[in-house]
């Protein structure tokens, strides 16, 4: 597919957004030394550190953005970092000098995924009231900084090792769970999630900076909430495997922790009054709304009359297109939200229940579902086109973005036989937009604030 017209402008639009919440530019921006004090600046918030009341600067962090964060904060500390160490996705890496990079697994933990965690527990450990902290989030640090918890419930020890965490998490991935209940259980299920980081930094002083993958912007979910406190509880999360329905299909130690957790015999996640979070500041430096601002800003310059419906979309993936396709058809026919030519532009995140053993992310479902829609009324969806895509890049586990989607796509993949329902019916998107050659490849932009969605109506 010739990326011309509509379909460059979709592009150029997209591509915008994720400029804007380019991490190392975010950082550069909000975070300067001033003689001897660190300072953060943003929209909402203003903390100043003096460097000169601490004798070590130690950096972690984890996440698929971290790395650009990292080597701001590198630019702009340099030798003043006495240690550091963060987890990023593989692939998803950059050139620093004196913080350490570890490459791990993504969306399921792997044994990289355990090694950076260990290190950084004792690097916690270590921490003491002349250490400053400055930690780097971002979306998937839950997956890359994994750190199964050992339990002891009466006299008998309950073991959770990466195979129990793996399983689990492919597991809610497949079910449809949203990043919330996700994160939920693995914060029960860890030594270093819900806050529990911010125990083992303690009395350590400590920055989390944060990038936003969440829709709502909430601290608690983001990474699983390595240095705030957490409201859920065990009882939560086992409702959680009860509601999908797949308490039996995740591994018997992980139910018994839950289930101890639930009757009181295992200690809660870290509450809101907890001592260890006297000592940390978390600061919001990106989010998905930002980046819908930009791309807004990048279609009125191209000349289209431009509104940002929501950034917290959420929902099942092939739902949400549904209705992303009826507003594109109350534009295109009445005129609603917007006159010609007209940019309606959404962000958050969706789910996907897994149903067939195809290949695709949740982005490249919303344009196989809106393509479908297409179908049901080509007459009526011609002059429609449509785009979904990861900010961070990697839609899924798939090496695209996301996926366009027209009526000239529609036509093209009845001329090759292609049928968008047995795909839909697969999970299979992937497969289905690279036949087309409609997928959108950007590479990992190392970057990370959930998805961008854009109707166009020229």
């Amino acid at each position: 597919m010739q990326q011309t017209g509509p379909f460059d402008h979709l592009k150029q639009i997209f591509l915008s957004g994720v400029e804007r919440v380019d991490p190392y530019r975010m950082l550069k921006t909000h975070l300067a030394l001033r003689k001897h004090s660190l300072e953060v600046r943003t929209e909402t918030c203003i903390e100043s550190v003096d460097l000169d009341t601490f004798e070590r600067i130690i950096v972690m962090g984890a996440g698929k953005a971290t790395a650009k964060m990292a080597k701001a904060v590198e630019e702009i500390l340099g030798p003043r970092i006495d240690e550091g160490l963060i987890s990023v996705k593989y692939g998803h890496t950059e050139q620093l000098e004196y913080i350490e990079i570890v490459e791990a697994g993504h969306p399921v933990p792997d044994e990289n995924s355990l090694h950076a965690a260990h290190r950084m527990e004792k690097m916690a450990i270590r921490a003491d009231e002349k250490t400053l902290c400055i930690l780097l989030i971002s979306g998937g640090g839950s997956a890359l900084l994994t750190s199964p918890a050992n339990y002891q419930q009466g006299t008998v020890r309950i073991n959770l090792d990466l195979e129990y965490i793996q399983k689990t998490t492919s597991t809610l991935l497949a079910c449809g769970a949203t990043i919330d209940e996700i994160n939920c259980i693995r914060k029960h299920l860890s030594s270093i999630k819900g806050g529990r980081l911010a125990r083992l930094l303690f009395p350590a002083r400590t920055i989390s900076l944060i990038l936003s993958d969440v829709v709502g912007d909430r601290l608690a979910t983001i990474a699983s909430g390595l240095t705030t406190h957490d409201a859920s509880t065990f009882s939560e999360a086992l409702k959680i495997l009860n509601r999908y329905e797949i308490q039996n299909a995740v591994p018997e130690p992980v139910m018994r922790v839950l289930e101890a957790g639930a009757r009181g015999d295992i200690e809660e996640t870290p509450k809101q009054y907890d001592p260890a979070f006297s000592k940390v500041t978390n600061i919001l430096i990106g989010t998905n709304y930002t980046a819908l601002l930009a791309a807004s800003k990048k279609s009125n310059a191209l000349g289209y009359h431009t509104t940002i419906i929501s950034s917290q979309i959420t929902g099942e993936a092939r739902e949400v297109a549904k209705v992303f396709y009826a507003i594109a058809m109350d534009v295109k026919i009445h005129g609603l939200l917007l006159e010609k030519p007209a940019c309606v532009i959404a962000g958050g995140e969706t789910t996907v229940t897994l149903r067939g053993k195809g290949k695709g992310g949740r982005n490249q479902e919303i344009a196989l579902s809106f393509l479908s829609q297409m179908e049901k009324e080509k007459e009526q969806a011609q002059g429609i086109y449509f785009l979904s895509a990861s900010t961070d890049g990697n839609d899924g586990p798939t090496d695209a973005a996301g996926a366009f989607v027209s009526l000239d796509i529609m036509k093209e993949c009845t001329e090759k036989g292609l049928n968008v329902e047995a795909a839909l019916k697969e999970n299979d998107s992937y497969t289905f937009f690279s036949a087309l050659d409609a997928l959108l490849i950007t590479g990992p932009t190392n970057t990370n604030v959930c998805d961008v969605h854009i109707i166009l109506v020229p």
